[in-house]
This record gives C-alpha cells, sequence and structure tokens, in this order.
C-alpha cells in the first residue's frame, strides 16, 4: 500500500502544475508525515462536500433524499403562516436541489402564501421534479372568495410533474391564481393542467400576472383580467378577459383583439420578443457548489431559453457575492459593492438609511424570498450608476414615512448614459410599494435614466387598501419615468398614482403589456386637475419630444369611490406625430357600477370615448393609433 502511495505522490509531484511541491520533494525534504498530510488534503478536499452558504433561517434547502413527510411538514408550517399575511414582516425562500420530490403514490403538494418565493437549484428547470403540484388558491375573506390580492410570491426553476392528493376533487392540475407580484420563471409542468384561477370557490375573480421561460400543456385562464406571457411554449390557452398578450409564445393564440366569437380572444400577440433577458438564478452545480447564473440577451427570440438546450449565459460563484442579511449596515454593503462584490439580499425587511449605490458594470443584485428595502429619512434607496449590463431581481422597495425623492434609479440624469445594447441593463420581478404595510410616501418609485434597459415584470403600487392608505396619506406623484433611450419593457404595471402614473421621455421606447388602475381616492375633481380644464391624468404620458414609442396591449381601469364623479380626459396621451401603428389594441373599463363614479373620457388623444357607469365592466377599445 505504501507503495501504491508514494509511487501516486511522486507522479503527482512530477506534474508542472505543482513546481512548488515539486522542487521541495527533489530536495529529499519530505518525510512519510508530509506525504499523508498531503494525501489527507488532497483526500478531504475531494470528499469534503462545499459549505452552504449562511443564507439564515428564513432560507429552507431541501435535498431530494429528505421523506416527503418531512419536507411537506416545514412548507406547511410556513404556509399556514403566510396565506392571509398580506402585509406582515416575514420572508421565506423554499429551495429544492437537483433532485425528484414525491412520486405517484406520495405526491408533494403545498400552498405557496405571501413573501414566499419556491424555487429548484438546478441549471436547467429539468433538474428539479416536483410529483404534486405547488398551488395558490383563493382567499375567502368575508364571504367571497377571490384572488385579486394574491400579490407577493413566486415559482422558478423546475418541473411539476402534476401529481394530486388523494381526493383533490375540484383542485386536480396545478393552481397558480394570483394577481400582480407573482411570476412564474422556469417552469416546466407536464402531467397535468396549468390554472390560472380558481373556479373551485367563487367568484373567483383574478388579476395576474406573468409568466416567462416556462413550458406547459393547457392553460386555464378562466377569470384572469390581464396577463402576460413572454418567451415561452404553451400546449393550448383556453380564453381571454379583458387584456392577454403573448410575446415570443410558442403555441399561442393567433391575435384577436378586441374579443370575438369567431377567435376568441382578447389576444394580443407577437411572434417574436424584439429584445429580452431571462432573470438570473441562484443554483448548485454538479459539485455542489452555490452559483449565480446571468443569462444573455436575446433578439426577436420565441419559446424558452433551456427546451433545446442550457441557458447562455454566464455562472458567477457565490464567493463573488456579499451575502447580506437585514442586520447588516448599508455601510457594508456598499463596500462589498465598491470591492467589486454581486449583492445578494437574503429574506427580510432592510432598513435603508443611506443609498445603496450600484457602481460597477455587470453588478448582480439578487434577491432571496421578496426582501424588502425600506428607505429612512427620505434618501433614496438605490442607485445605479450610468454602466451597462447591470442585473437586479427579485426586491420590493418599500417607502419610508418620510418622503422619497426617488426609491430606484437607474443611471444618472445628466450622465453619458453607458449602454451595451447587445448586454442590456435588466430589471426583474422588482416591485414598488406606497403604503400598505405601513404608511409611506416617495414621489417617484422607478426613474431610467440609462439606456438599453430591460424592465421584465415591474408593479409600481400605490396602495389601495391595508395600513397607511389615503389621498393625504401615502402620497406618490409617478411610479414609472423612463428618460432613456431603446428601453424596452415587459409586463408594466403602474397603479393608484396621483397623477402621471408612468411618464416616458426616452426615444425607441417599447411597451409590451401595460395595466393600469387610475387612483381610487380623488376627494374632488378639482383635486385632481392635470392642467385648467384637463380632467384627471393619464395612466400613461409620452412626452411630446418623443419621435418612436411603441406599445401593444395597454388597459387602464377606473374606480373612483369616494362617491362624487371624478373623470380622466384620456387613458394615454402620446404625440399624435408617432409613426402610423405605433399603438395596438388599447382598453379603458369602468370597474364596479355599485360603488364606483366618474371614469375615462377618451382612451387616447381624445378618441375611443367614454368608460362611465353607463357601460361597467364592459371594454371600450382603440385598436391602432394614430
Amino acid at each position: 500500500m505504501v507503495t501504491i502511495v508514494m509511487s501516486l505522490l511522486s507522479r503527482i509531484l512530477a506534474m508542472s502544475a505543482f513546481p512548488l511541491v515539486r522542487s521541495r520533494w527533489l530536495r529529499g525534504g519530505a518525510s512519510l508525515f508530509v506525504i499523508g498530510a498531503v494525501l489527507a488534503t488532497i483526500g478531504g478536499a475531494a470528499a469534503a462536500a462545499p459549505a452552504q452558504p449562511d443564507f439564515g433561517p428564513n432560507v429552507l434547502v431541501f435535498d431530494p433524499g429528505m421523506p416527503v413527510g418531512e419536507i411537506k411538514a416545514k412548507v406547511d408550517a410556513i404556509a399556514s403562516q403566510q396565506l392571509a399575511n398580506e402585509f406582515g414582516p416575514q420572508r421565506y425562500a423554499l429551495l429544492f436541489k437537483p433532485g425528484t420530490y414525491g412520486s405517484a403514490a406520495t405526491p408533494l403538494n403545498f400552498q405557496v402564501g405571501y413573501y414566499t418565493a419556491v424555487a429548484g437549484l438546478g441549471r436547467s428547470p429539468t433538474d428539479v421534479v416536483i410529483n404534486g403540484s405547488i398551488n395558490v388558491y383563493n382567499q375567502c375573506r368575508k364571504g367571497p372568495c377571490i384572488a385579486l390580492d394574491n400579490f407577493w410570491r413566486s415559482l422558478s426553476n423546475l418541473t411539476i410533474n402534476v401529481s394530486d392528493p388523494a381526493g383533490a376533487g375540484c383542485y386536480a392540475g396545478n393552481f397558480w391564481a394570483v394577481s400582480q407580484a407573482a411570476p412564474m420563471r422556469r417552469v416546466n409542468i407536464t402531467g397535468g393542467n396549468l390554472t390560472l384561477m380558481d373556479y373551485c370557490t367563487g367568484p373567483s375573480f383574478a388579476s395576474g400576472g406573468f409568466i416567462a421561460d416556462s413550458q406547459t400543456g393547457l392553460v386555464i385562464n378562466g377569470s384572469q383580467q390581464q396577463f402576460l406571457v413572454r418567451d415561452s411554449s404553451v400546449g393550448s390557452w383556453t380564453n381571454g378577459v379583458w387584456n392577454q398578450v403573448f410575446s415570443g409564445v410558442v403555441g399561442a393564440p393567433a391575435p384577436c383583439f378586441p374579443g370575438q366569437t369567431a377567435c376568441g380572444g382578447p389576444y394580443t400577440t407577437l411572434a417574436t420578443s424584439p429584445l429580452s433577458r431571462e432573470a438570473p438564478y441562484l443554483y448548485v452545480d454538479a459539485g455542489g457548489k452555490y452559483k449565480v447564473f446571468v443569462p444573455s440577451a436575446r433578439r426577436n427570440a420565441s419559446g424558452t431559453t433551456w427546451a433545446a438546450g442550457p441557458t447562455r449565459g454566464e455562472s458567477i460563484s457565490i464567493e463573488d457575492f456579499f451575502v447580506a442579511s437585514p442586520t447588516d449596515s448599508v455601510h457594508a454593503i456598499n463596500n462589498a459593492l465598491s470591492r467589486g462584490k454581486n449583492l445578494l439580499l437574503t429574506p427580510g425587511i432592510y432598513s435603508i438609511d443611506k443609498t445603496i449605490k450600484v457602481k460597477r458594470a455587470e453588478t448582480v443584485v439578487l434577491g432571496l424570498g421578496l426582501p424588502s428595502l425600506v428607505p429612512q429619512n427620505g434618501v433614496v434607496a438605490m442607485t445605479v450608476d450610468d454602466v451597462p449590463s447591470v442585473g437586479i431581481a427579485g426586491l420590493v422597495f418599500d417607502a419610508g414615512p418620510v418622503n422619497s425623492p426617488l426609491l430606484l434609479q437607474v443611471g444618472t440624469r445628466h450622465g453619458r448614459n453607458k449602454s451595451d445594447r447587445d448586454e442590456p441593463t435588466a430589471l426583474h420581478d422588482v416591485f414598488f410599494r406606497i403604503g400598505g404595510a405601513a404608511a409611506g410616501k416617495a414621489t417617484v418609485s422607478l426613474e431610467v435614466n440609462s439606456d438599453n434597459v430591460i424592465l421584465d415584470d415591474i408593479w409600481a403600487w400605490r396602495a389601495d387598501h391595508g395600513n397607511g392608505v389615503g389621498w393625504t396619506v401615502n402620497t406618490a406623484d409617478t411610479g414609472v419615468v423612463i428618460n432613456g433611450d431603446d428601453v424596452t419593457a415587459y409586463g408594466l404595471f403602474v397603479e393608484h398614482y396621483q397623477k402621471y402614473n408612468a411618464i416616458w421621455n426616452g426615444n425607441d421606447g417599447q411597451v409590451v403589456f401595460f395595466q393600469n388602475e387610475m387612483p381610487y381616492d380623488p376627494p374632488s375633481q378639482a383635486a385632481w386637475m392635470a392642467a385648467p380644464g384637463v380632467y384627471g391624468w393619464a395612466a400613461l404620458k409620452v412626452s411630446d419630444k418623443v419621435k418612436r414609442f411603441n406599445g401593444q396591449g395597454l388597459g387602464s381601469y377606473s374606480f373612483f369611490n369616494q362617491g362624487v364623479d371624478i373623470f380622466a380626459a384620456n387613458a394615454f396621451e402620446v404625440p399624435a406625430s408617432l409613426p402610423p401603428f405605433s399603438l395596438r389594441n388599447m382598453l379603458t373599463i369602468f370597474l364596479d357600477a355599485s360603488v364606483g363614479r366618474g371614469g375615462i373620457l377618451n382612451v387616447v388623444n381624445g378618441i375611443g370615448g367614454p368608460s362611465t357607469i353607463a357601460n361597467p365592466d364592459v371594454p371600450v377599445t382603440v385598436q391602432s393609433y394614430p
């Protein structure tokens, strides 16, 4: 045995890859003690699994060797706490290492509540297989059962081989009855239907949602008022309600807007996505090491990034990240960023007493379990310098009690707009909230000054319910301001702001799916006037200096609930000089004739006619403009 060991070590030492050790060996200074130490080091390194980073107590990592009952007990305990915890402080990430969980005989079925992110840790969605279902159902509050408030949760990077528990009854299939801020990404659903409404309890209203880079069979859309599916593959899609948009989706319904008996709809269908980029994600490699994968951008793409082979992009070691917890100071975070680290925020509430500053190109800022950033004393929560190819994903920005001028700024207002059209900066699943959890104020939620930026599932929400809600309490002028050129937005949800909900000042912008509700609570028409004689504020304002802008699948709804007539002159205001057909498939809707008053007088630039109590819950549409 000693002869074999000595021979092996001699061969290793003879390799030029070990010059230092080899020189010491040839000088004859080695001993059996040294040999043993070297072999022990080599053998120990090979045998020991890499240490898991300290993600904190609210990140649960599951292994396929764990009994299904043990996993289910843990995820069910979190669900029981989070299913009704709409504005609570708890945050969770449930992560599954590569392998198979559950079986046809013993499926793994569980629900996902508020502030819970469920994700596979494989390089591909097919690396993690759940035999079972991962569900979101209606919430039954004071009688009606609806999904209108099923916000702030996510599902990503795994395969669900649908297997129902005994006695599933109506709940056969995988249910994802969600509304805003509840994305599904890189999910492969086989063996059963994906259902976007909970039709088992009524009235089953839902107001979602967002799916990207996913593959499914039959999708039951049901009562979903609006939905965006991007760069995916579907077997079939059952119906539409008001605004269903498909961008680069294999198997998508044919274009049909407004909805008609002959073709179904309403469907806005783009054969390809003009410029898209998938969200960065955490995974474990074959050696057990944690890494973050950053997908590359694609142009004129359709279908998933992974069905025909591994997603293209770059892997970054977790060692190149500062793994932050809510107890870490902003000073420590900024020090790490200035040293060239990327940033991973573990679940929790982060009190931001000074601005988090992202200064380096290609920096990744990734949230686990929807961490919330709350600025203090009116600071801006985060800024990104005018540098290219930054990725920000999975964060919630909550306005603080003192007004902040901005919550997130991408690029400086007077910068040189450095950018890379082939490796654009991208924001994925980034959500803004003014009030709801607590009283908060911010003049603008998101400002984009850089060129070549992708916005991929953004919900900017001035709260209409919860804590700290009122016309003079959770004040906020505008949700999103775009000053950069060549900015592309997929899934831009902007709601209830007190002036223009979104302002677009940059050229060559594109919006694929825009969803808006105007503020519910203007106390009077006089309190809500854009100018003398101009009723209200448009949902989307494209400034007069813009020469080129493209928008598809744009919806704005009104529900003025203060008992007085409030009107908006237009839902959309754009330069009449835009090229023909720059805007396609726009609509307005008056909501709830039992409570709502006033309405929207025109869809775009004085065209389209009113949506008021005279035609409640009926879309008023304009197919193209100019």
